[in-house]
């Protein structure tokens, strides 16, 4: 997770209690709430432009897309955190009334940093396909032009990764597609030790 634990010992209702009155974002996992750091301008340029494309292509569908404020719950195993994209195809169920922690994601994303690359590949993952509705997820570097993913088979997962500007990644599971180009849009990349990219 983004860093060392900050509370303990609490329940998942103590914790959303908490949560839904706190101005920054945590996670939570059996009785310890997790801070969740800030994000780079990489991060957040690949968020928003992972976003807006998806959304583009689902915008006359039933699906909702949503962006790394809405809390997913991992009912097999305690997990509560924010995925930095989600997609929900089908009717989204959620926790509780306050309808602010979804049940059943379609798709996850989550873009790959230094300090929650192992997590997100490891232990996030584990965690995240408990999740029967999922179909798909997805990882995304900052750091260079790689996107890796991860399609639901019956018990497995089927791994197709991306480096090219021109790859173009198929979401099967909610019928969208986009280029690499279009996820880095704007995002200033290392391509080796001296020479910077912006795609």
């Amino acid at each position: 997770m983004s860093s060392v634990a900050v509370q303990s010992h609490l329940t998942s209702a103590e914790y959303l209690a908490l949560e839904r009155k706190a101005t920054t974002k945590s996670e939570y996992f059996n009785g310890q709430i997790y801070a969740m750091s800030g994000a780079s301008r990489a991060h957040n340029l690949i968020v928003a432009n992972l976003l807006s494309a998806v959304h583009a292509q689902l915008s006359e569908r039933d699906c909702e897309v949503y962006a790394n404020d809405m809390r997913v719950t991992v009912n097999a195993t305690g997990l509560y955190t924010y995925p930095d994209v989600l997609v929900v195809c089908d009717e989204p169920r959620f926790e509780d009334a306050s309808v602010d922690t979804l049940l059943n994601p379609t798709l996850l994303v989550e873009v790959l940093s230094p300090s929650t690359e192992a997590y997100d590949r490891g232990e996030k993952f584990s965690h995240y396909r408990h999740i029967e509705s999922l179909q798909e997820y997805v990882l995304v570097s900052q750091n260079c032009m790689r996107v890796e993913h991860y399609l639901r088979q019956g018990e497995k997962w089927l791994l197709t990764e991306f480096s090219e500007a021109v790859d173009l990644l198929r979401l099967p599971s909610i019928d969208c597609e986009l280029t690499l180009r279009k996820i880095y849009a704007k995002v200033r990349l290392f391509t080796d030790a001296r020479r910077q990219q912006e795609f």
